[in-house]
């Protein structure tokens, strides 16, 4: 397995990005590259060429658009910010857990019509693993008694979800995402 396939997804994408930038602030760095892709010998097969300062890295933000698209498509399928403002302190276990069943029916079905998932890890929860050395930190998180340095054998508590598609509905260009649940007037 190369190095390009060990990286996630979200660390391709932020290399992706940084490397966008940088290519469009550094003429040098873009006709190396250029190079690069047109078959020219790689940097350890020639001498060093001259330091070059890095860019500051680069992080992608978030979409706004798309996060108040799902939480729309979330209060359209399941009143899900209708629950979430509900003062139910006064309410008994017994109609929070009908709300919630009615909750959750309606929020699993954006999930299941918006997301592709996948468990992380493989094995069922329970099970005993070892996590090598370089393990995806991002992917896998450690807890408990964490003391020196990988491999590290324990018990998998929870499996993780990974993104492998996501589907959300294209918007008019006059949508106005900020509006996630339009006031309901009865006549």
């Amino acid at each position: 397995m190369t190095q390009s396939q060990t990286l996630p997804f979200f660390s391709r994408l932020s290399i992706a990005i940084g490397s966008f930038f940088a290519l469009l602030a550094d003429a040098g760095l873009a006709a190396r590259v250029q190079a690069l892709r047109n078959g020219a010998p790689l940097a350890s097969e020639m001498p060093p060429p001259a330091p070059v300062q890095a860019p500051p890295a680069v992080r992608a933000t978030a979409s706004a658009d798309a996060a108040l698209q799902l939480l729309a498509l979330l209060q359209r399928e399941s009143r899900f910010v209708d629950f979430l403002e509900e003062d139910i302190a006064a309410y008994s276990d017994a109609e929070v857990g009908g709300a919630a069943r009615l909750l959750h029916g309606g929020a699993r079905k954006v999930l299941k019509e918006t997301f592709d998932l996948e468990a992380v890890r493989p094995e069922a929860e329970g099970s005993r693993l070892t996590l090598p050395a370089g393990f995806d930190a991002a992917a896998v998180r450690v807890t408990g008694n964490v003391v020196g340095q990988p491999p590290f054998t324990g018990t998998l508590q929870h499996k993780g979800w990974r993104v492998t598609a996501v589907r959300l509905p294209a918007l008019t260009e006059k949508h106005d995402t900020r509006v996630i649940a339009p006031a309901e007037v009865e006549l």
